[in-house]
């Protein structure tokens, strides 16, 4: 199939995002009601009126949201079924897989509701939000890891290889960072190539695997790991931070030092976050700053070759945005989150 075509395909799903616009008027609104019947006259329609057969409030804008984003990339890898550009796509969906396995591991570590578990996934990669409820319904990390073992499921591997140093630790950093690895890994081995989609996608990763690294270096520190044991939790193959660099980063034993460290690099910004953060060690600020990151550079793939994969990534990361910002709007309309403090957490691009 012509990327010509599929590209096509995708600019008409491009002209269905919601206009930067819609954002103000789902946050001048009262409640989550108000919100869900806005939407209601957007793209997200026929979703939102399946879900509210059977449910109602925020259950019902979640279910039709994650309904929605999983249609939509079950149609781009529709696209390219049999496309040499269908495995750039799956390597980028991948994340998303990587992201729900370790979001439900987190859950059952610390015991958090099944309801409160879905909430967080986002079903965009291989394992469907079926397979996903059948995860979560698990009694424990343990038997997450085995069901996908049974599945034969490629991440249970990582995982399983480093269970009993989880069992013995108690630190469920120690799966996350298998996982991880074996996904970075695995995707960089599909894009060794010098032609223009690989090195793309192979960018993009490489930056993932820089910012996956920031974002553990600043846990370490926070939770004072010494040095020699940092060494375990870096992965190789970022575009400007080397395992020396980062060793270096932990070393400085202070998110203030750790982030100077970056100041010649593109995740620079990091050194602007307000200082109390600082102060008070609460990296959720500095990981949030990451992501919005990360989702500008993939939207910013719209301005790249129109005749290859740049296009169907920006999508996936323009329509991951909107999610996303839909969710935090709807989830501060509930929590009754200042109105100031909400127009903080989205991404805007």
């Amino acid at each position: 199939m012509e990327c010509e075509y599929i590209n096509a395909r995708i600019r008409g799903m491009k002209r269905h995002l919601l206009h930067p616009s819609i954002y103000e008027t789902l946050i001048l609104k009262p409640d989550v009601e108000s919100i869900i019947t806005e939407l209601g006259t957007t793209s997200y329609k026929e979703e939102i009126e399946k879900a509210s057969i059977q449910y109602t409030g925020i259950t019902c804008l979640e279910v039709a949201l994650r309904k929605d984003f999983t249609n939509a990339f079950t149609k781009i890898l529709g696209f390219m079924r049999g496309d040499e550009s269908e495995k750039y796509i799956k390597i980028l969906l991948g994340r998303w897989d990587v992201q729900n396995i370790k979001t439900i591991l987190r859950g059952k570590n610390i015991h958090v509701t099944s309801a409160e578990i879905l909430e967080c996934l986002v079903p965009a990669g291989e394992l469907d939000e079926t397979t996903l409820i059948e995860l979560i319904k698990q009694p424990d990390v343990k038997a997450v890891i085995d069901l996908l073992a049974t599945w034969g499921i490629s991440y249970a591997k990582p995982l399983t290889r480093s269970f009993r140093e989880f069992s013995d630790m108690r630190d469920l950093a120690i799966l996350e960072y298998a996982i991880d690895r074996f996904y970075y890994k695995n995707a960089l081995k599909v894009v060794k190539g010098e032609n223009y989609d690989d090195r793309i996608v192979r960018n993009m990763i490489m930056m993932e695997i820089d910012i996956t690294n920031i974002k553990n270096v600043l846990r370490m520190i926070r939770d004072k790991v010494d040095v020699e044991e940092a060494q375990n939790y870096l992965i190789d193959g970022g575009v400007v931070l080397n395992t020396d660099k980062l060793l270096t980063m932990v070393k400085s034993s202070t998110l203030e030092g750790a982030v100077k460290q970056l100041e010649p690099t593109p995740y620079n910004f990091l050194i602007h976050v307000p200082e109390e953060f600082f102060r008070g060690g609460k990296i959720s600020v500095f990981e949030k700053e990451l992501e919005k990151y990360l989702i500008k550079q993939g939207i910013r793939q719209f301005l790249g070759d129109p005749l290859s994969v740049a296009i169907p990534i920006a999508y996936i990361w323009a329509k991951y945005n909107e999610i996303t910002n839909i969710r935090i709007i709807a989830r501060c309309k509930t929590a009754d989150v200042p109105e100031k403090e909400l127009r903080g957490e989205l991404i805007y691009v």
